[in-house]
């Protein structure tokens, strides 16, 4: 594979990434709570983040493989970026095969429950997931807007 090609997914994969990350969650997500009553609003996005981090599974893997490639290619080692993808790249897994599948459940079983007190206490739990999805995903986005700086400092504009 050609070098222009690998930094051409690198970059590609940057951007889709980080800005698919910010587009989901400054805009779309608060755009759709706003929008739709509360509990339509939720499923709405319970459609949509399955999907979300598919594509953040996708482009992580792509990013720091084409990186490595990179690397490989020109006998370098970006210690810093690659630490940052991998981190990335972990917290993005966590988040949608853990948090998101823990969320996933606690919703379903708000949906079955009977008693009021059970509905009160697993809601006290989805909003306690839905904080730490709601960090990991902050942490994700600041570790690439700075990896999109150390990427940029790299650039030959």
């Amino acid at each position: 594979m050609s070098l222009q090609l690998l930094k051409f997914i690198h970059l590609l994969g940057i951007t889709v990434w980080i800005g698919s990350l910010t587009f989901f969650t400054f805009i779309a997500a608060p755009s759709i709570f706003k929008n739709l009553p509360r509990e339509t609003a939720g499923e709405v996005i319970g459609h949509i983040f399955p999907k979300y981090w598919i594509l953040g599974y996708v482009v992580s893997v792509l990013t720091l493989g084409s990186l490595i490639a990179i690397s490989y290619t020109q006998k370098t080692f970006p210690a810093v970026r690659i630490l940052l993808l991998v981190i990335m790249l972990g917290l993005t897994f966590y988040s949608g095969l853990v948090v998101g599948k823990n969320a996933t459940n606690i919703k379903a079983e708000i949906k079955t429950a009977e008693e009021s007190v059970n509905k009160a206490d697993l809601r006290s739990r989805f909003k306690r997931v839905h904080a730490l999805s709601a960090i990991l995903n902050l942490c994700v986005i600041l570790l690439g807007l700075f990896l999109v700086y150390l990427t940029s400092l790299k650039l030959n504009l």
